[in-house]
């Protein structure tokens, strides 16, 4: 099937001052969060406080202990969330937590990220299950 990759913006929003910097994000359902690599961080001016560490899973199996740092805004078309994010690797990864939060969706025929048809305007939420048996 390939890798599928797209373009997002990503911005300080604690530094308004600072220009947002448009990237080509690795996609990876799998991942759960937004990764960056050091020199982004530094473009963005998000500190990295010693104190604000994740161990992040590798996907070997190795475990890593890695800068955590945020917030950051991610945007993609009309759309933008906040977070955190990890700091390593050579490139940006953008992860299940912002897919959900931005409501996107990837078409694996195509290999793209595109906005959920079914709530073209602004992202969408599951909060509660209704109905739902224990």
């Amino acid at each position: 099937m390939g890798h599928t990759r797209t373009s997002i913006t990503l911005r300080n929003p604690r530094r308004r001052d600072l220009l947002p910097v448009t990237v080509e994000a690795l996609v990876d359902t799998g991942a759960l969060t937004l990764c960056i690599p050091e020199h982004l961080a530094a473009k963005l001016q998000l500190e990295m406080d010693s104190a604000d560490w994740r161990r992040a899973t590798m996907a070997d199996g190795r475990l890593q202990d890695v800068p955590y740092v945020g917030p950051v805004e991610v945007s993609f078309g009309n759309r933008r969330c906040y977070g955190g994010t990890l700091v390593m690797g050579d490139e940006v990864l953008l992860g299940a937590v912002q897919m959900e939060d931005l409501d996107l969706i990837v078409v694996p025929s195509h290999r793209r990220v595109v906005v959920n048809p079914a709530s073209p305007d602004f992202p969408s939420a599951l909060v509660k299950r209704q109905g739902h048996a224990a």
